[in-house]
């Protein structure tokens, strides 16, 4: 049986002279980082990784985050990443559930994995004389390895990769991938639906940690002989044009929040993204009428679709030349979709249902929550997500909303994003959300809106009501100047329940 590891069919494969990642700094060929990961992986054996221990990585993006990740897959270790900015308690939660031998720390993550007593740290783009006692720096460490390694044979269900959930709806699960689902999922996404080519380069608006990203930037393109641009700062509007402008990327993978942002910047219309053969959507709902202002806008095509870290990526994916706005396209191959009912059954084509997927990309569990592993992954290499979906008769799907974020207003159920896209309508209304505000035991709904021109909040209920049932509109309306955001780049409707504004 061949070998399903991840570095020796992703990295090592590839032509040494073509580019594999784009830096600030300039270009690395294949060669480059093959050299950097086989050391990265020799250094991980020296500091005691063995197969199956997990390596956390909470490093800025970087040629050293990539070059850690596929080392620690070369030598059959199981790797999981985490944001950058996060807070101390966070690291200490990520670290205490995940007890990785070796944490891989960033210029960015060092202060708060100190703050957190995270030990075990291989530090990268920090001067040797900052570090602390019991602290490792990566570019000794690795430079004093051998650069030729071989990777470890791998099994198709050896388990290789943690991919967190966003922590949406409690704290964040491992789901618990194995190494057959990159490889499936590079086949059926990135080539099937993508048609990822030799000369194409991506540019992720999210960071690595958010596996969305990670395999469209660094995983994927490999597999192609394409290339990955990397970057270590926030990604704000301002850097995504920079870097649009300074890299000439063919492909730039996105999410809503960041499109709505794009559009409203004051440089906007002076852009030029003709470079882009496509802009992935993900991560998030993508409302119809923010889809046609960003087509109108910069005449990028948008490729929208669902995916999860349970089921490994994309499974739901519009095609190029074929999208369809409005919805989250058709299914992936590979992958089998149902709307089903609570009990799992059927419901027919136009009722709302949960999503069920089934494909052997799909996780094998939560690690350590049996109870919940066992109400989401119903049956082998089938997750039942929260998501509410229709499906037409021509097998397109369209998002509904989360179970959990359905309100019963007035004895009826209602989805806020039927509110949101109604709201999105009106020309004064950059972005918005809503969520349920208790108002002396009945449930309202409460939009937080983002302006881009002087609206009355009076107007913009009258706008609802005139289009939808008149108990849809919402009951309150607070105007704010950006809506706050998970690490993953979407909404964080929790912080809003909860009355933490942006």
């Amino acid at each position: 049986m061949e070998s399903l590891n991840i570095a020796g069919r992703f990295l090592d494969r590839s032509d040494g002279r073509r580019t594999a990642l784009i830096t600030r700094e300039g270009r690395v060929d294949y060669a480059e980082l093959r050299s950097l990961a086989n050391r990265t992986g020799n250094a991980l054996r020296d500091l005691g990784v063995r197969r199956g221990d997990r390596v956390l990585i909470a490093a800025d993006d970087s040629v050293e985050f990539v070059a850690a990740w596929y080392g620690a897959q070369k030598i059959g270790a199981v790797t999981a990443e985490v944001y950058t900015f996060l807070r101390p308690e966070d690291y200490r939660y990520f670290a205490g559930y995940a007890r990785p031998r070796v944490v891989v720390a960033g210029p960015a993550t060092l202060d708060a994995l100190r703050a957190a007593d995270v030990g075990g740290l291989l530090v990268t783009g920090v001067p040797r004389h900052r570090l602390r006692p019991g602290e490792r720096h990566f570019d000794t460490v690795v430079a004093a390895q051998e650069d030729r390694l071989d990777p470890v044979p791998v099994a198709p269900g050896d388990v290789a990769i943690w991919k967190f959930t966003t922590g949406s709806t409690g704290a964040p699960r491992a789901c618990v991938l194995p190494a057959r689902s990159p490889h499936l999922s590079f086949e059926s996404y990135a080539r099937g639906v993508l048609d990822l080519r030799a000369d194409d380069v991506v540019l992720p608006v999210p960071k690595l940690s958010f596996g969305y990203a990670r395999d469209l930037t660094a995983l994927f393109p490999f597999g192609a002989g394409a290339a990955g641009v990397v970057f270590p700062e926030r990604s704000r509007v301002e850097t995504i044009f920079e870097l649009i402008a300074e890299h000439r990327p063919t492909i730039l993978v996105n999410v809503p929040t960041m499109m709505s942002a794009m559009l409203a910047h004051p440089d906007a219309a002076r852009q030029d993204l003709s470079c882009l053969r496509l802009c992935t959507s993900a991560g998030e709902a993508l409302p119809p009428e923010l889809h046609r202002r960003w087509t109108d806008a910069f005449g990028v095509e948008v490729v929208d679709g669902l995916g999860s870290s349970e089921a490994y990526h994309i499974y739901l994916s519009n095609r190029p030349g074929r999208v369809r706005p409005g919805t989250l396209g058709q299914e992936v191959p590979g992958y089998r979709a149902r709307v089903v009912d609570d009990d799992g059954r059927t419901v027919p084509d136009g009722e709302v249902g949960r999503l069920e997927i089934t494909g052997a990309a799909v996780a094998l569990e939560y690690w350590q929550q049996p109870a919940k592993s066992a109400e989401t992954f119903v049956a082998e290499h089938t997750v039942r997500s929260g998501d509410l979906v229709t499906r037409d008769a021509e097998g397109f799907f369209r998002y509904r909303g989360r179970a959990d974020d359905l309100l019963k207003v007035g004895g009826s159920w209602v989805a806020p994003a039927e509110i949101e896209n109604c709201l999105l309508e009106h020309p004064a209304v950059r972005a918005c959300v809503v969520v349920g505000e208790d108002l002396r035991g009945l449930t309202r709904p409460h939009a937080y809106v983002v302006a881009c021109a002087t609206v009355e909040a009076a107007e913009l209920k009258d706008f609802v009501r005139a289009r939808l049932v008149a108990q849809r509109a919402p009951r309150k309306i607070t105007f704010v100047d950006a809506l706050p955001q998970t690490a993953s780049g979407k909404v964080d409707r929790q912080a809003l329940k909860e009355g933490v504004l942006a």
